[in-house]
C-alpha cells in the first residue's frame, strides 16, 4: 500500500515513519512517497529516514519526488500536510495581527484566515489531482487550519477527505485516565469545531463521569486544559474545552502574552528548525540526533505562548509524551483498511448533526472508522454560547472560502470582520490590506 505525504520535507514525517513502521495490528504501508517544493528539506528528512530504519521492524521504501501527479498516483493515502509561504509566511500572520491589537496565532483568529487564503488554491488542486489520479485514495487532511481547509477539499473529494487534529484527542486521553478507565470502556460526547470544541460528557456503564472529575480537585488537577484556563472556569462551563478555546475565552490576556513575548511562537520555529535543517543538511550523519533533540523542546513548549512566563515550560511530561498526528493517522487508517472499528474525533461533514449548522460545515465531533467508510455520531443539542460561538466562527470560515473561490477580496474583508476575535470593521480592512501587502500567497489569493 502506498502512502503519499504532501509536504514531505516537514519536520513531523519522521514521527509518522516510525508510527508506519513498527509492529503492531495496523495498516500496513510498503511505500512512503515523499513531495515537496522544497529538493534540500527532502534529502535532509530522507537521511532521517535511512537512519532510523534499521531499529524499525517494518520499513516501507521510501522515494521522494517534487512531481505532484507522481506523487498521488497510485496512493491508497494522501497526507496533506502542506505550509505555503512557510515559517515566514507564519510569522507574518502572527506579527501583523499583533501590530493592530489583535490576536497573533497560526489557526485562531486572522493569522489562521490568512493562512486559509493562501492555502486554499492549492489545497484545492491536490484535491482536484487526487480525484483525477488516484479517486479511490483517502486524503486525511493535517492542513492548518484544518476545517477550512477539509470543507474546501471536500468540494472534488467528498468523503473521501477527513480532517484530522490530535488535540481532542490528547484532552480524551487525559480525560480518560483521569477517571480511571481505558479507552474502550468510555462513551464520549464531544462537539465543535477544528481547535474550537468542548467534552461534555464521559460514561462509563452508562453513568457520567465528567461531574465527579470536575469537582475532583487533585483528578482534574491533571488536565492541561483546566491547568491552562483555570478549574474555577471549566467547571462553571460544566465542560472541559479544548485548549485553544484558551485564545477565545483568555483573548486579552494571551494577545498581550504574545506581544510582550520575546518572540512569537513562529519565531521560535523559524529558529530553532532554521538551525535544525541548515545542520543536518551540513552534518548528514547527525542529521537524526539533531532531529530527536530538536523535536523535543519543538513539543515540550507547544503552546507556550498562552502561558505566563514563569509557567512556558509547564506541560506535563505525559502530555509531551502521548502520541499526536502520526497515531491518530495511522488509527484512522488501520479503521478503514482493516475493519477493526474504532471511534475517534475527526473533521466531518455536518449532515444535520449540529442544528443550526450548514449540512456542508465541516465539524469536529466522534465518528465511528468501519472498513472503508465512516459514521458520525450523533450528540447531545448543542446550545447557548457554545452554539453560538461555532456559528459566528463558521459564518467566518465560510466567508474566507467563498472570497477564495470567488477571489473576492470583499468577501474575504466580510470573513475578517465576522471573526470572533476580529472587534472592529476597519480593523478586518487594515488586516486584509496589510495581509495582501506583506505575504505574496495572500494577494495572489486575488490576482
Amino acid at each position: 500500500m502506498k502512502l503519499t505525504i504532501i509536504g514531505g520535507g516537514g519536520f513531523r514525517v519522521p514521527q509518522i515513519f516510525e508510527a508506519i513502521s513498527n509492529d503492531g495490528e495496523h495498516a500496513r504501508v510498503t511505500e512512503l512517497c515523499l513531495f515537496d517544493v522544497s529538493s534540500d528539506r527532502l534529502q535532509t528528512i530522507a537521511k532521517i529516514l535511512e537512519q532510523l530504519a534499521p531499529a524499525l521492524a517494518s520499513p516501507p521504501r521510501v522515494s521522494c519526488t517534487l512531481d505532484l501527479d507522481e506523487a498521488v498516483t497510485g496512493a491508497a493515502f494522501v497526507f496533506s500536510a502542506m505550509r505555503v509561504d512557510g515559517l515566514e509566511g507564519r510569522i507574518l500572520d502572527e506579527r501583523t495581527a499583533l501590530e493592530l491589537g489583535v490576536l497573533g496565532q497560526e489557526t485562531v483568529g486572522p493569522g489562521g484566515l490568512a493562512y486559509a487564503l493562501r492555502t486554499l488554491p492549492l489545497a484545492r488542486r491536490l484535491a482536484e489531482r487526487v480525484a483525477a489520479l488516484a479517486p479511490e485514495a483517502w486524503v486525511i487532511n493535517f492542513t492548518n487550519p484544518a476545517g477550512i481547509v477539509t470543507e474546501t477539499m471536500r468540494r472534488s473529494l467528498g468523503d473521501r477527505v477527513i480532517g484530522i487534529c490530535d488535540t481532542p484527542i490528547g484532552l480524551m486521553r487525559r480525560a480518560v485516565g483521569a477517571i480511571g478507565a481505558q479507552p474502550d470502556d468510555v462513551t464520549f460526547d464531544y462537539v465543535g469545531l477544528n481547535h474550537l470544541g468542548w467534552l461534555r460528557s464521559v460514561c462509563t456503564d452508562g453513568v457520567d463521569r465528567l461531574p465527579g472529575l470536575l469537582a475532583d480537585d487533585s483528578a482534574i488537577a491533571t488536565i492541561e486544559e483546566a491547568r491552562l484556563m483555570g478549574i474555577d472556569w471549566v467547571r462553571a462551563l460544566g465542560a472541559i474545552p479544548n485548549e485553544y478555546l484558551y485564545y477565545y475565552y483568555y483573548n486579552r490576556e494571551a494577545t498581550e502574552r504574545i506581544r510582550l513575548s520575546v518572540e512569537t511562537r513562529g519565531e521560535f520555529l523559524r529558529k530553532q528548525q532554521g538551525s535544525f535543517y541548515t545542520g543536518a543538511h551540513s552534518h548528514p550523519d547527525s542529521a537524526l540526533d539533531l532531529w530527536n533533540s530538536t523535536k523535543h523542546d519543538r513539543e515540550s513548549s507547544y503552546m507556550a505562548e498562552s502561558r505566563p512566563e514563569e509557567e512556558r515550560h509547564s506541560r506535563e511530561q505525559s502530555d509531551v509524551d502521548g502520541g499526536g498526528y502520526q497515531t491518530v493517522a495511522l488509527n484512522l487508517m488501520t479503521g478503514l483498511t482493516t475493519g477493526r472499528a474504532s471511534t475517534m474525533i475527526l473533521n466531518v461533514a455536518n449532515n444535520g448533526i449540529v442544528d443550526g449548522l450548514p449540512d456542508d460545515a465541516v465539524i469536529e465531533v466522534p465518528t465511528t472508522v468501519h472498513l472503508g467508510r465512516l459514521e458520525p455520531q450523533k450528540v447531545a443539542p448543542v446550545r447557548g454560547e457554545m452554539l453560538g460561538l461555532m456559528q459566528q466562527l463558521k459564518a467566518s470560515e465560510q466567508l474566507i472560502i467563498a472570497a477564495s473561490l470567488e477571489r473576492d477580496a470583499t468577501l474575504a474583508w466580510r470573513g475578517f470582520a465576522a471573526h470572533p476575535l476580529v472587534d472592529s470593521v476597519s480593523v478586518a480592512k487594515k488586516l486584509l490590506d496589510r495581509y495582501r501587502a506583506a505575504i505574496p500567497g495572500v494577494a495572489a489569493a486575488f490576482d
